[in-house]
């Protein structure tokens, strides 16, 4: 598989991304997936800015970006992927996209918001995405940056998810 490590991070491209996860990872392409991005020129100019020498971009719709990777259009290419928001994550799976991990990062969501960890902000539907991408299969993960430890997210949720109910 093409795709090497599927980030979730508000931000999109950003300093962590662009320097410390792209030259950890080896990465040859960013693919950033954001309907929202795909559809702006300012938005997809920053990006490919923010976008070390040497590593190409795909700034892709959720669609558009399903049908490239199911038709293997990066197999040759090493992968990272960087969304917004576990909801693209769950439309990409329903799209028949195979993804085994995903490391959830910086997330703010402003409304009716759940703190799941540091800088890890989430609305109740994300909360219910990431249970439907636990319930089909994906290991989920957080590490801010590559020299952090990973830790399991599942149990952060839950317990954040748990605190909020009472």
């Amino acid at each position: 598989m093409s795709i090497i490590h599927v980030r979730i991070d508000e931000r999109l491209i950003h300093g962590q991304v662009a320097t410390m996860w792209t030259n950890t990872l080896h990465a040859t392409r960013i693919m950033v997936v954001d309907d929202d991005a795909s559809e702006n020129s300012t938005v997809k100019m920053t990006l490919k800015l923010a976008t070390p020498t040497g590593v190409s971009l795909s700034v892709l719709g959720i669609e558009r970006a399903a049908t490239r990777i199911n038709e293997g259009a990066y197999d040759q290419q090493k992968v990272f992927m960087v969304v917004k928001s576990p909801l693209t994550l769950v439309s990409l799976i329903d799209l028949g996209v195979h993804l085994e991990e995903v490391n959830v990062g910086n997330i703010y969501d402003k409304k009716d918001k759940i703190n799941v960890a540091s800088s890890i902000y989430i609305s109740k539907e994300m909360a219910d995405a990431f249970y439907a991408l636990n319930d089909a299969g994906i290991h989920l993960v957080k590490q801010l940056v590559p020299s952090h430890k990973v830790e399991e997210f599942m149990p952060l949720l839950e317990a954040a998810v748990s605190k909020e109910e009472k």
